[in-house]
């Protein structure tokens, strides 16, 4: 993948150094952190301190100056730490938050959050998701209400990762008293304030070593500087940032598949059935010839439309192709994984179980299938 013409050679060294640190001070802990149901913040400060948070970011504000691809690249490389929860944490603070924030944000919001967000001194969560509107963003009901100086916010937030960590929330809320996409406005909100809880810790079928929250705000008053862009342009705020997002998920699926594909392709070259390696079998070797091509067309349309995105275009339909077609196909790589491992896949010693279950968050989290199929669908049919 880093001979793709996309990428030069500065890439490659990206992508080198990168996969070092990963293989080096992450993946050796991945069982551990599987098992305690969560990784350190630490790493986000290591990260930070190795400019790994910033790789896309101007460095006016702490970034390393590079291009979008950089971001792809630290996306992929992160799958290989053997733990989904460890690169979606990292994934939601890069992909996230931090564009995001660097998008619509004030300078006082990029002093104070941005900046500390690359070096990883401040973790943060994004909180669009409540019990009762999901993929319907515009049916939130977490409402703001000016005060003064100030916005009072209620309401609830779930299914957010790095909510129980995060130093900050920005928050996807409405005006009291309106409804659809208008009056919906974002915010800054950090976890000291009163009024901001922790509900709880969500118990999850995957992605174990990352956090996932309920959020809760009562009377959580939030000074008006800490509004992040235009005051009723929230929703259009947020469905730019779904596609960085969306982007992100579709090239993690294909890393996460292909580590899937190597680590069958080993076990098949060595599990002996009726006297014979079992990777001889044709039944299958053709459904990994089947699998590995499914792969390489998910990897060419990333990297397709990740170059779209580093030239300047934002091609809404083409990101939301990649990530239904990425994320089914990872989903299908780590089942097949698994079914080739036979008993000893369902066993949770050996990690194919951990990208089964991981998988399969990745076509609901940042818009479903259903979501993705929409959004195509209107873009074709006018």
């Amino acid at each position: 993948m880093s001979d793709h013409p996309i990428f030069n050679d500065e890439h490659r060294a990206i992508r080198k150094t990168i996969r070092d640190f990963v293989l080096k001070e992450l993946t050796p802990y991945a069982d551990e952190w599987e098992e305690a149901q969560d990784f350190p913040s630490s790493v986000f400060h290591r990260m930070g301190e190795l400019g790994f948070l910033g790789l896309h970011h101007p460095e006016e504000y702490g970034g390393q100056g590079g291009d979008y691809l950089s971001g792809v690249i630290l996306a992929e490389e992160m799958m290989r730490c053997l733990s989904g929860g460890v690169a979606l944490g990292v994934g939601v603070q890069t992909d996230m938050v931090c564009p995001l924030l660097h998008k619509v944000g004030s300078e006082s919001i990029k002093e104070r959050f941005l900046k500390p967000a690359l070096q990883g001194e401040k973790i943060g969560c994004l909180g669009i998701t409540e019990p009762d509107a999901g993929s319907d963003v515009a049916s939130i009901r977490t409402t703001n209400q000016r005060d003064g100086d100030e916005f009072v916010i209620n309401g609830q937030k779930i299914f957010i990762t790095n909510g129980v960590r995060a130093d900050f929330a920005i928050l996807v809320t409405r005006e009291q008293g309106s409804s659809g996409t208008s009056g919906i406005t974002l915010f800054v909100v950090e976890k000291d304030t009163p009024g901001y809880s922790v509900s709880r810790k969500l118990d999850k079928v995957g992605m174990l070593s990352s956090d996932t929250a309920e959020l809760a705000f009562m009377d959580c008053r939030v000074p008006a500087e800490n509004m992040l862009g235009e005051e009723g342009q929230g929703f259009y705020h947020i469905m730019w940032e779904l596609q960085p997002e969306r982007l992100f998920g579709a090239i993690s699926a294909v890393a996460g598949a292909q580590i899937s594909m190597d680590m069958t392709l080993k076990y098949v070259s060595e599990r002996t059935q009726f006297g014979r390696p079992i990777g001889k079998f044709q039944a299958i070797r053709h459904r990994l010839a089947e699998l590995a091509t499914e792969i390489e067309a998910a990897r060419q349309l990333n990297y397709y439309v990740a170059g779209l995105i580093n030239a300047g275009e934002f091609p809404a339909m083409e990101i939301s192709m990649a990530k239904l077609f990425a994320t089914r196909m990872a989903c299908k790589m780590s089942d097949e994984s698994l079914q080739f491992y036979g008993g000893y896949g369902y066993m949770m010693e050996y990690p194919i179980q951990r990208f089964w279950r991981d998988s399969r968050l990745t076509r609901i989290g940042g818009g479903t299938d259903e979501i993705m199929l929409e959004i195509i669908s209107r873009q074709l049919v006018q």
